[in-house]
């Protein structure tokens, strides 16, 4: 899999993408992550890559003939069909990112991810783009740090990064009841005891079905609590 990043600042990806699993992805020769650099796109002689906004309002807006460039010089690193690539927008009002997603994103062969900054884009580059994606309500600086959380939670789910079967205990990934999807139960080591704080009884008795039973239920009553949007059906008694 290739990931491409079209950035400002390709810089600020290199020490996170040095360590762990995506450095271990990356050994491995299981996925690929490069740069492409907007400003080399810029205009005139001192690379310009954004403009104020029609109408008024404060901040620089990034152009379209710019971005659409660097979009284009994205897609020739990799040679593949429009199937099996995916060109996504980051951006406050896209669709909010999730495990779901994360799993369609780790099927396709070549992920390009394009990072915004200072007020944004100009509309009209959403005509080049197949996906609008957000992290959350919230504003970042600019895209470089959501796309590095959607770059590691995508290279986990490719095959063969991690040993089989790891990830289908986490949260977003276990399926219990009628198949819907839950946060993960709480889990205890060493010490049994501390600071009067004790594993649960039920963790100690060795009862492989009664723990698993036990472990449903709390993941079942942790994510109404915390995720009640995500569950369709009625706490579990």
């Amino acid at each position: 899999m290739m990931i491409t990043l079209v950035t400002l600042f390709p810089e600020m990806f290199k020490g996170p993408f040095e360590h762990s699993i995506v450095k271990n992805a990356i050994n491995k020769n299981l996925a690929v992550v490069n740069y492409v650099n907007i400003r080399d796109f810029g205009m005139g002689k001192h690379k310009v890559v954004d403009d104020k906004p029609y109408g008024g309002g404060k901040g620089m807006i990034i152009r379209v003939d710019v971005l659409e460039k660097a979009i284009e010089k994205a897609k020739e690193l990799y040679e593949t069909n429009d199937k099996n690539r995916k060109i996504i927008l980051l951006e406050p009002v896209g669709k909010t990112f999730n495990q779901k997603k994360a799993a369609q994103f780790s099927k396709i062969k070549h992920l390009i991810l394009i990072c915004g900054h200072y007020e944004g884009f100009d509309a009209r580059i959403k005509k080049y783009v197949d996906e609008v994606i957000s992290i959350g309500d919230f504003i970042s600086t600019g895209g470089e740090i959501p796309a590095m959380l959607i770059v590691d939670s995508v290279i986990r789910l490719i095959k063969g990064v991690l040993p089989e079967n790891v990830t289908n205990e986490e949260s977003f990934s276990r399926k219990v009841d009628y198949g819907e999807i839950y946060l993960e139960y709480p889990q205890y080591t060493r010490p049994e005891v501390y600071n009067n704080l004790k594993v649960p009884n039920i963790l100690l008795s060795g009862d492989h079905k009664k723990i698993a039973n036990w472990r449903e239920k709390q993941a079942i009553n942790i994510t109404l609590k915390a995720r009640p949007k995500i569950l369709r059906i009625k706490k579990a008694r």
